[in-house]
């Protein structure tokens, strides 16, 4: 389980980091170059994704179950995790009226995310990983929409045709991960 908190520790750490201290932030980015601010940060995510991974999967060794959820809960999340992965393209794929209503479509993802894995597993260490998660996208959410009322911030309208293609892409990517790489990354299928 420490190895799991670490991780998540890491991760929250770097992901906050912006919200909590914009000024430094900016002086890292002076100091480093964008490139190099972002070549930093994805190293320390990627570093914080593996302890995160590492940690999940010991975790799952000798799980601490504090429940037993009923079956139709992975129904629920199965079907969750849908609208998930269409936020998810929406939030990469420019020109989305998705994305210019919801301001912060990978937030909404991870919170839908979250909530569908918390609601179908429980062990202490799924409460801990994807609570976590809920709670900081649910906090992310807030921060950055305060943040965009104080500065004036208005996107661009988006276009019918690129949600489409955000919701075609998103299926797609369900699908794929569903019947796939769930299987291959997490070692559980969701329809099994």
């Amino acid at each position: 389980m420490f190895v799991l908190l670490i991780g998540l520790l890491i991760f929250f750490a770097s992901h906050t980091f912006r919200w909590l201290t914009p000024h430094y932030r900016d002086r890292l980015i002076a100091q480093l170059g964008m490139p190099g601010y972002k070549a930093l940060y994805s190293v320390i995510s990627l570093i914080a994704l593996i302890f995160i991974v590492w940690g999940y999967s010991l975790s799952r060794a000798d799980p601490l179950l504090l429940w037993l959820p009923p079956v139709w809960t992975r129904h629920l999340a199965a079907l969750l995790m849908l609208p998930a992965m269409i936020l998810l393209v929406a939030t990469y794929l420019p020109g989305t009226r998705l994305k210019a209503r919801l301001h912060h479509p990978m937030l909404l993802a991870v919170k839908v995310w979250a909530l569908a894995h918390l609601i179908s597993n429980g062990t202490l260490a799924d409460v801990i990983l994807f609570g976590s998660f809920l709670s900081w996208a649910v906090a992310g959410f807030i921060y950055c929409r305060r943040e965009d009322r104080a500065k004036g911030f208005t996107a661009a309208p988006g276009r019918v045709s690129r949600d489409m293609l955000a919701l075609f892409a998103g299926v797609l990517l369900y699908f794929i991960f569903a019947f796939y790489l769930h299987q291959l990354l997490i070692g559980a299928s969701p329809f099994a």
